[in-house]
């Protein structure tokens, strides 16, 4: 009885959402079937057991399984994520990378294990070049290729990606990203190629035939599988919130985030992620109407449905290991970093107990077949022996066309001259140029999020071997000329510059990390400002280069340069750069600007969204704006308006002694009201207390009494979701002194720290620790979570992002709390 109600449930599930599939367009994908392929699938299906079959549809990530599990579950494909690399070296070689793979590969055809032998496939997050790979080639993100608008140019790229990623091994790619982003607050704004679906459809097509090649190259050893993602709708969430609510209507749907999928399925690509984010209040991953009806049925698509990181999670009634609802709404292969083994169990049981049909297992088990055919890894030799291993990571020739590319992403905003003289760009060859600004000599803040680790925030100049950066480029430019260019920290100078370059902007973010409230630049805003107009009020020409992920509300900055220059994320090849900003021996320029804006740029800080076509569009550079040396044109002083939002460091509530980000704090006694903070302030029943540090040290002073549990906490107006950041395997991450000694003998829970009603004890964190000691406790926050909590919190709604609670004498300055990225294995403090 219960597995028949679970099945009606689950199947409700899927298919709750109607659509109109007429509304969509046909693909007509030019990799067509073979009938003497397909018998070869219809005999490997007939051969192989449940087992066998649910091993296909399964995607660990390599860290959490052994190349024994791959026999025994009968593994299909296997992931590295972002950040993940052997050994836990991120300068792992590419001949590391190979021989990573090696015995997945192998225990994936012993005869001895499977009575049906398939090899596995191998998937990384190629998005921008190889990024994940130490050494590899790193192209500009998406955003600055969108400005470019040069397909034949991104099918280059994919060809070179694709040629990277085989030398180490692998046989898929998690890209191209063909998002439309129609909200630039969206933290993965970068990812997208514009705010205009012909752009993107013409570069999903591209970037798919550079991938797997075409006619008789497709999928040869050259080439790799590409996935078209994320499907769908991803760009269009109300508020641009990372992996929210689509509110479009299904025709807006289609007609702007759908174009991409025709062209990439009419490019023959062989895989597509499924997205985050909702529609209308179902998850796409729960969408049958979606990911069946229409992608599958109406438009075409014959390959294989990927998911994304334990996205099964995220639905309502599922839980990340079992979850028949995407399956049977048709998502081919769950993507499942961590159990498996569980996950395993659970769809071999809800097969057998009919939840989920055979023919939807058949269905997804042919798809991942005719892909690995298609690809010819029946065919291949192990990773180590096949054709062009280790060769031409972060060649030469690859480095070239992705200097290219920076030089066409480039968009000229601004290009006065001082005081009515000739415009400051290009630069004379033979200039002296100061060259300053967090960005200048940073190939980790050119490169954004997505290199080298999930967020990029933690990479340095040692992490990028033949790369270059903006000053690089530039000094090797001003010298070739018989020009100097020198890097100042401070805008400091001995001898006066001719010139001055300032680069700033965002630094590294990914995914949700980068959401912002409005469209303002919030990462050194003030500091750049000032610095520009230090150096203009001593009479020194200033061009501005902006490093960023999205358009942003710079008037201040621009109106004090004479110059200004939207380089996005350019990547790893900085002297491209350079290649259009100073001119020749002879005084002209070497590369005149091509880009234009592939999304609009807005002229206040909460002008968003912001999109060509709006009934009210009034950009402060219109879509396809940019100015170049052949089409001069004086930029008129811009209006300024002041930036409002309080915006620190994303996922910070508590730094330099003051709430951010909209949290707010208060301390209460146990069932007693609480008490907001407002300078000093003091439970209801004198229990806790809580100040700001008389160290001064721009820290929060909070004293027990320990008479009665009282508690601290911080919270917003509304629950905040932090599902996300639990889904991205983060930790809340508490910073404080410790003024007073908690006894070793303090009893169990005396001390108790938590989301919501989720607490967790950590006496044992406090307990025999010197006074006047820094303490940094970090909790996953899975750990406020069901099953690992029996009070477990729902982090879709989370009342409070931290509470500390006490019934002992305790007197601690907290300095930081925020969420952090996980730092290796941990554990979870008991409740």
């Amino acid at each position: 009885m219960s597995s028949c109600m679970t099945a009606a449930a689950q199947n409700a599930g899927a298919a709750s959402q109607q659509v109109h599939p007429n509304l969509w367009p046909v693909g007509h994908s030019s990799v067509k079937q073979d009938r003497a392929m397909e018998d070869r699938i219809a005999d490997l299906l007939s051969r192989m057991s449940i087992e066998e079959k649910v091993g296909q549809v399964i995607q660990p990530e390599f860290k959490s399984i052994t190349p024994d599990d791959v026999r025994k579950y009968h593994i299909g494909s296997i992931e590295n994520g972002g950040g993940s690399v052997p050994g836990g070296n991120k300068h792992a070689s590419v001949a590391d990378w190979v021989n990573l793979i090696e015995p997945y590969y192998e225990a994936s055809v012993d005869p001895k294990a499977h009575t049906v032998v398939i090899p596995l496939i191998w998937a990384s997050d190629a998005v921008h070049g190889h990024n994940n790979v130490f050494g590899a080639t790193v192209f500009p993100h998406n955003i600055g290729l969108g400005a470019a608008n040069d397909p034949d140019l991104l099918r280059r790229i994919g060809a070179v990606t694709a040629a990277e990623v085989r030398a180490t091994g692998m046989d898929w790619t998690f890209s191209p990203t063909i998002a439309v982003a129609r909200d630039d607050r969206w933290g993965r704004s970068y990812e997208s190629y514009s705010e205009d679906p012909k752009i993107v459809a013409d570069y999903a097509r591209a970037v798919v035939e550079g991938l797997e090649g075409t006619d008789k190259a497709f999928l040869n050893q050259d080439h790799v599988i590409a996935t078209a993602k994320h499907f769908l709708g991803d760009g269009s969430t109300d508020g641009g919130r990372d992996q929210g609510d689509s509110l479009a209507t299904e025709a807006d749907l289609a007609r702007l985030h759908g174009a991409g999928y025709k062209t990439a399925i009419d490019a023959g690509v062989q895989s597509i992620m499924a997205s985050y984010n909702s529609w209308h209040g179902v998850k796409m991953h729960a969408s049958k109407g979606l990911l069946t009806d229409v992608l599958k049925d109406h438009m075409g698509f014959d390959g294989m449905i990927m998911g994304d990181w334990l996205a099964q999670g995220q639905i309502p009634g599922c839980t990340n290991s079992d979850c028949a609802i995407t399956f049977n709404a048709g998502l081919d292969i769950f993507n499942q970093p961590q159990d498996f083994k569980l996950m395993h169990a659970n769809l071999v049981r809800d097969v057998k107990a009919g939840v989920i049909p055979m023919s939807r297992l058949d269905d997804a088990v042919r798809r991942i077949l005719r892909v690995k055919l298609r690809a010819g890894v029946f065919d291949e030799p192990a990773p180590k022996d096949r054709p062009n291993m280790f060769k031409g990571v972060g060649s030469p020739e690859h480095r070239a066309i992705a200097r290219e590319a920076v030089r066409k992403s480039l968009v000229l905003l601004k290009n006065n001259g001082p005081e009515n003289r000739k415009p400051v760009l290009p630069i004379d060859a033979g200039a002296r140029i100061l060259v300053i600004g967090d960005g200048a000599d940073s190939v980790a803040m050119q490169s954004g999020g997505w290199t080298l680790s999930w967020q990029g925030n933690d990479n340095g100049p040692g992490d990028f071997p033949g790369a270059t950066s903006i000053y690089k480029g530039i000094a090797d430019a001003a010298h070739v000329g018989g020009g100097e260019a020198v890097l100042s920290a401070d805008g400091s100078f001995t001898q006066r510059p001719d010139v001055a370059i300032v680069v700033f902007g965002e630094t590294p973010y990914a995914e949700f990390q980068g959401d912002q409230t409005d469209v303002a630049l919030h990462h050194d805003n003030v500091e750049s400002l000032e610095l520009i107009k230090k150096l203009k009020s001593l009479g020194i020409p200033v061009v501005s280069v902006l490093l960023s992920g999205r358009p942003l509300y710079i008037n201040p900055q621009i109106n004090a340069s004479d110059a200004v220059v939207a380089a996005w994320l350019p990547g790893s090849e900085g002297e491209g750069v350079a290649d259009v900003l100073l001119a020749d021996a002879k005084g002209q320029a070497r590369y005149d600007f091509q880009g234009r804006l592939a999304f609009s740029w807005p002229k206040r800080p909460d002008q968003t969204p912001l999109n060509v076509g709006d009934a009210q569009y009034d950009p402060q550079f219109a879509y396809g704006f940019g100015l170049s040396y052949s089409r001069p044109a004086k930029t008129p002083i811009l209006d300024e308006v002041a930036i409002t939002t309080r915006f620190g460091e994303r996922n910070v509530y508590i730094t330099k002694g003051e709430s951010w980000n909209g949290y707010s704090m208060s301390i209460g006694d146990h069932n007693a009201p609480h008490m907001d903070y407002v300078g000093t302030t003091t439970t209801l029943y004198g229990n806790a207390s809580l100040t700001l540090s008389p160290a001064g040290d721009k820290s929060l002073h909070l004293v027990w009494n320990g008479k009665s549990r009282a508690w601290f906490e911080v919270a917003a107006k509304t629950p905040t979701d932090i599902s996300r950041e639990a889904n991205g395997a983060m930790m809340l991450a508490v910073t404080l002194t410790l003024n007073i000694t908690v006894p070793p003998s303090e009893r169990k829970g005396a001390v108790k720290m938590g989301l919501g009603s989720a607490l967790l004890d950590i006496t044992k964190n406090l307990s025999d620790r010197p006074s006047g000691s820094l303490q940094k406790i970090a909790v996953p926050l899975s750990c406020f979570t069901k099953p690992h909590h029996a009070d477990g919190q729902d982090l879709s709604r989370t009342p409070s992002v931290l509470r500390i609670e006490s019934d002992v004498p305790l007197d601690v300055d907290l300095i930081d709390v925020r969420l952090i990225e996980a730092q290796g294995p941990s554990t979870c403090p008991s409740e």
